[in-house]
């Protein structure tokens, strides 16, 4: 036996299989780093990460025959692996999106959350960011600021102090001088008391914002009722009403928000009928909803902008109800086209290219 092999005697008994797991890791990580290989270990739990590390440190010579056996047993463990599982409960809620509620999601989410503070509260709120930790530092009390000062990494404490007025600065660093003697324990407690405050994120229980919400519903619902929810949201709360209206997408809109080059996507992805019966309905309209009609027969071939003029001509009269449903439809296979990445509509106040 090699005196690198006879060394780990005393540690880890006999070379393989005598070697201790955290050895063997080490050794893989090595050969893997001496090859080249890029390793991501930062999603390791940190107490893995820092024996991982201790023990790569405590590595010396080791002997060609012993590296190729910890090798090809680190193989073997590979190939006889026939399954993996989700790293953690996040992952296994994210896995599992679409066949849980969102209620249910919610609730595993708060209690991983809830866990890992109980845990290690410190970890988390080390982890937000330098504007995240700023107002901590400015609402709390100066003793619990020159607690969390104290247990920020050296080069994040000194960003944050950074950002702090100069008299908060002073003083909660003088403050840092007060914390000699606090206890193991009450640090513990202010821990989770700020990681319950500042890391555990509220889950909510809508996916889309106020506006696009209600700009959907008004999207879907008639001229009058459209026009008179956004005057009295006008009224209410002109910033949310001008927020609904970017939001809201109608027939009216197309000149502003779609392409010239995107038109022919719109005539081809509706039935003719149905377009026959939105353009003459837009048309009798006047105003905007005839601009947006005029707008697309500009920009088809003109053999087809002749064809339908015509059958337009021939169409009639159309009801109200009809007519509003047959723009509806248009207005909603564009959305289909964006949301397959066929077309993008232009963004209010955009210049387009």
């Amino acid at each position: 036996m090699s005196f690198a092999a006879s060394s780990f005697e005393t540690e880890a008994g006999p070379i393989v299989p005598g070697l201790s797991r955290r050895r063997k890791a080490a050794m893989v990580v090595q050969m893997m780093l001496a090859q080249g290989r890029n390793l991501s270990l930062k999603d390791l739990p940190e107490d893995v990460q820092l024996n991982l590390t201790r023990e790569l440190g405590a590595l010396r010579i080791v002997d060609r025959e012993t590296m190729y056996a910890v090798a090809e047993e680190f193989a073997a463990t590979l190939e006889s692996i026939g399954l993996t599982a989700p790293n953690g409960v996040e992952d296994a809620v994210e896995a599992l999106s679409e066949q849980i509620s969102p209620e249910t999601a919610a609730r595993l989410k708060a209690e991983e959350a809830a866990r890992r503070i109980a845990a290690d509260p410190w970890a988390q709120i080390t982890r937000l960011e330098s504007e995240e930790l700023l107002p901590i530092l400015q609402d709390e009390g100066t003793e619990v600021a020159a607690v969390v000062l104290s247990k920020l990494p050296v080069a994040k404490a000194a960003t944050v102090l950074g950002m702090l007025p100069g008299e908060d600065a002073r003083r909660i660093t003088f403050a840092v001088n007060q914390t000699s003697g606090i206890l193991p324990e009450a640090v513990m407690r202010i821990g989770q008391a700020l990681a319950l405050t500042h890391c555990v994120k509220p889950i909510p229980a809508f996916d889309a914002a106020a506006e696009a919400r209600v700009g959907a519903i008004l999207d879907n619902s008639g001229s009058a009722t459209r026009d008179g929810v956004l005057e009295g949201l006008t009224s209410d709360d002109p910033d949310f009403a001008e927020q609904v209206r970017r939001a809201i997408f109608t027939f009216a809109d197309i000149p502003a928000r779609i392409k010239p080059v995107d038109v022919p996507n719109i005539t081809r992805s509706v039935n003719n009928d149905v377009l026959i019966t939105a353009m003459t309905f837009s048309l009798s309209l006047g105003g905007n909803d005839a601009e947006a009609a005029e707008y697309i027969l500009a920009n088809m071939s003109q053999r087809m902008a002749d064809q339908l003029r015509e059958d337009i001509g021939e169409r009639g009269r159309i009801r109200r109800s009809e007519g509003e449903e047959a723009t509806k439809a248009i207005t909603t296979a564009i959305k289909d086209s964006v949301e397959a990445g066929q077309m993008r509509l232009i963004e209010p106040d955009e210049d387009e290219d």
